[in-house]
């Protein structure tokens, strides 16, 4: 088997799992749980990098502002996903959590057909309105807007989009992601240990052991994921990435005993025709361009 399959499978796991690791820091609230993501995930791959000596691409890109504000862009759109992915999580909405990450794929079409030039074929479009249909029928349903899934969905779906157009690697981005965001996040867990509101200095030591954990936690999905995406198709991977939301959506219903009735069900349902009919075309429009390489 390819050994990027299995990285990747092994990176979609541990992004279905993240409810579970969130829901037992829940006593946390979700700032300072964020704080201590990014805070951690920093000296996380700061270990790496230097296990790796790989420190020479640093220098030229903090003297280089362009990437520097390009990258600040990605690090406050990775921040709000990571902010409203625990704040969802802790309050009781990892379904619709499930669903920002059902949809992301669809949102990606959108902002490459809007942002990238990338034309549509009829097979995507059709996905895309199926996939607003089932989006209208949760909101008629429900009175509002799945906002959380719809949240999630734009700023995963934004980050994705400056990351296809920069100009690092997935290890290296997001070390100057979270070298970026280390400042802010030091100054507020800072301000809330003088403040003697901090739940870190107060907790037990597997309390503690945890949080410290947001770190790899965080890095190593990511660092699989980079690592599958070098190996295998992105049809291939587009197809694997729906172990998230699903693990995510099954977690929520079965473990954590969120609701998920006919009329919620008919939404995701939809969506999930849209899904599979974007999947068809991402496969076929592989094969398609296969067989006109073997043909040359």
């Amino acid at each position: 088997m390819n050994p990027g399959i299995l990285y990747a499978f092994l990176a979609f796991v541990l992004w279905g799992l993240f409810p579970i690791y969130f829901k037992t820091l829940h006593q946390i609230p979700t700032l300072e749980l964020l704080a201590h993501r990014m805070a951690w995930s920093l000296l996380f791959v700061l270990a790496v990098l230097l296990v790796r000596h790989h420190w020479r691409w640093l220098g030229p890109v903090l003297r280089n502002p362009r990437v520097l504000g390009r990258f600040a862009a990605s690090a406050v759109l990775l921040s709000a996903n990571w902010g409203i992915y625990i704040w969802a999580v802790n309050a009781g909405h990892i379904v619709e959590a499930s669903l920002g990450y059902f949809i992301n794929p669809l949102i990606n079409v959108l902002f490459g057909y809007a942002f990238l030039g990338e034309r549509l074929r009829p097979l995507q479009w059709s996905a895309v309105g199926i996939a607003a249909a089932g989006v209208a029928w949760l909101t008629w349903q429900n009175g509002t807007l799945p906002w959380i899934s719809l949240a999630l969905a734009i700023t995963f779906g934004g980050y994705g989009l400056l990351r296809k157009t920069a100009q690092l690697g997935a290890l290296e981005g997001l070390t100057l992601e979270t070298l970026l965001l280390f400042p802010v996040a030091i100054v507020y867990l800072s301000a809330l240990g003088l403040s003697g509101a901090s739940h870190f200095g107060h907790a037990p030591l597997a309390f503690q052991l945890l949080l410290v954990c947001a770190g790899p936690v965080t890095a190593i999905p990511l660092l699989l994921f980079a690592a599958a995406a070098r190996r295998i198709a992105l049809s291939t991977l587009g197809l694997v990435q729906y172990v998230t939301p699903t693990l995510q959506l099954l977690t929520g219903v079965l473990v954590y005993h969120e609701p998920f009735g006919p009329v919620r069900a008919a939404g995701y349902g939809a969506i999930w025709v849209a899904l599979a009919l974007y999947s068809f075309e991402g496969l076929r429009s592989s094969a398609s361009a296969r067989g006109a390489r073997g043909a040359a």
